[in-house]
């Protein structure tokens, strides 16, 4: 068996961040499961069934790869599908503090999953799914931030203002 690694998040919605990290780790390893939370209670815009839908349209093209939801611990996740890596990203030093508490804490519950850090291509390093939805929510286009699929979803729950 191949390295398998688990790029886990909300992806509410899936970025062109999203999108390059998901490339750059298809480089590394040789399957990669992209595993969206399904947890609700975070009150995601998007159902996880939309976000799987959506993140397999963005990445069609990619051999090795498998979306799936979940729910629950995502080491658990990890030993269940028998990965041997968490992919995370870094797109600042901000997310740095979490990102390492998270991997440290997946370390002491599993000492042979491995973290690593990725960081996306410089021109997304601004983007996040938050500030995705603050932005389209007002009207204003995300084209270019979002993949089209992910664009048109946004334009019908928020339509654009005139220009």
């Amino acid at each position: 068996m191949g390295k398998r690694a688990v790029y886990p998040g909300m992806f509410d919605p899936v970025h062109n961040g999203h999108i390059d990290l998901i490339r750059r780790s298809l480089r590394i390893f040789d399957e990669l499961l992209v595993a969206v939370v399904a947890n609700p209670s975070k009150s995601p815009l998007f159902t996880a069934d939309q976000r799987l839908e959506m993140i397999d349209e963005a990445t069609h093209d990619c051999a090795n790869l498998r979306i799936l939801a979940f729910d629950g611990l995502l080491i658990d996740l990890v030993a269940r599908e028998r990965a041997h890596c968490i992919v995370r990203g870094l797109r600042a030093v901000s997310d740095f503090e979490y990102e390492f508490q998270m991997a440290l804490m997946n370390r002491k519950l599993s000492e042979t999953v491995e973290t690593v850090f990725l960081m996306p291509h410089e021109r997304y390093t601004y983007i996040s799914s938050r500030l995705i939805k603050e932005v389209a929510s007002f009207g204003t286009s995300v084209a270019g931030m979002v993949p089209p699929g992910v664009d048109k979803r946004l334009v019908e729950k928020y339509p654009q203002k005139a220009k």
